[in-house]
């Protein structure tokens, strides 16, 4: 298992290269110029003669677009390294401390709502395979096809159609960090953590209640039973380690799209998270913003992949066997 942890983190680092190769170019290939953004003219009208020739060249110079492109990547990589991601231009401070002020909101409604979706799907899907063709799987397959089918911006709606204006239970926008009023902060964590949770939940619970009705077809249950186990200790212990395959497969996904920030539901609610900068800092053509959270988006795919890979591992041992 070591050597297995090992390869897999060492394979880690040409992807994360070819990444911040990828980040890097895309925002080369913007349209716009990032010296006239970076000196607050955000409009397409707006050319290099509206500003004073030497202002111009130097902010030029600043930005190292006067090396070749693969020179400007290697500096902007070594200080991206270091944390360095340039200045915004909205904020006119350092893009880190941006980022790292958006990131705790993003985190807590991401572990949230993945906390709601599990504790939603998994136990759900059990039970509707093993009550398979009766009122339980048909209950779980109606909430399938309404987590697929219903956009998550139109459910999101009605909850704060209902909640917030009818009822006036929870407030319908805004954040509040849990250090300065935790009763605040969850009132405002309940209906986005809910929506995004309830949409990911119908995607996992499809998933799980395919393998685990697969599974309790198999020999080894049947020989389990055969042997006098419990019903509830072969379904628990057994067939759910075995079933899980495709539903971390699922949860490492939704995992990183969670974590990375859902740009609707933020949108939606005004919640100051990751998406909602991004979105922001696009409509101002704020680079080096976009720059710093596409890329921690990207590597966290990435870093969650790994753990999925090693949670495959410890499911299946076969897998780091015949690929270590």
């Amino acid at each position: 298992m070591i050597r297995y942890t090992l390869l897999r983190a060492l394979q880690m680092i040409p992807t994360v290269l070819l990444v911040t190769v990828v980040v890097f170019v895309l925002i080369i290939i913007i349209p716009g110029d990032p010296v006239l953004s970076m000196l607050g003219y955000y409009s397409d009208d707006i050319t290099a003669t509206a500003v004073p020739h030497e202002v111009y060249d130097r902010m030029f110079r600043e930005l190292r677009l006067d090396r070749p492109i693969p020179i400007q990547y290697l500096y902007w990589l070594g200080d991206a390294l270091q944390g360095d991601f340039g200045k915004s231009v909205v904020f006119r401070v350092p893009v880190i401390d941006v980022v790292l002020s958006r990131i705790p909101a993003t985190l807590y409604l991401g572990t949230a709502s993945l906390l709601i979706a599990i504790a939603v799907s998994v136990p759900f899907g059990v039970w509707a395979a093993v009550k398979n063709d009766t009122w339980v799987d048909h209950m779980a397959s109606g909430f399938v096809l309404f987590g697929v089918a219903v956009p998550g911006f139109w459910f999101g709606m009605i909850v704060i159609l209902v909640f917030a204006i009818y009822l006036g239970w929870l407030p319908s926008i805004g954040y509040v960090p849990p250090q300065e009023d935790f009763v605040r902060f969850l009132k405002h964590l309940i209906m986005p953590a809910t929506v995004l949770g309830l949409d990911v939940a119908a995607n996992i619970l499809r998933f799980q209640r395919t393998d685990f009705l697969d599974q309790l077809h198999q020999d080894y249950v049947r020989t389990a039973r055969a042997k006098g186990l419990p019903g509830q200790l072969v379904i628990w212990k057994h067939v759910l380690k075995n079933s899980l395959i495709a539903t971390v497969t699922v949860v490492g996904l939704n995992t990183a799209r969670l974590l990375g920030g859902s740009t609707i539901i933020e949108t939606l609610f005004s919640y100051p998270g990751l998406s909602r900068l991004l979105i922001e800092a696009i409509y101002a053509r704020d680079f080096p913003v976009i720059q710093a959270v596409v890329l921690w988006m990207v590597v966290l795919v990435v870093i969650v992949n790994f753990f999925v890979d090693l949670i495959y591992a410890y499911l299946n041992p076969r897998i780091r066997y015949t690929t270590a």
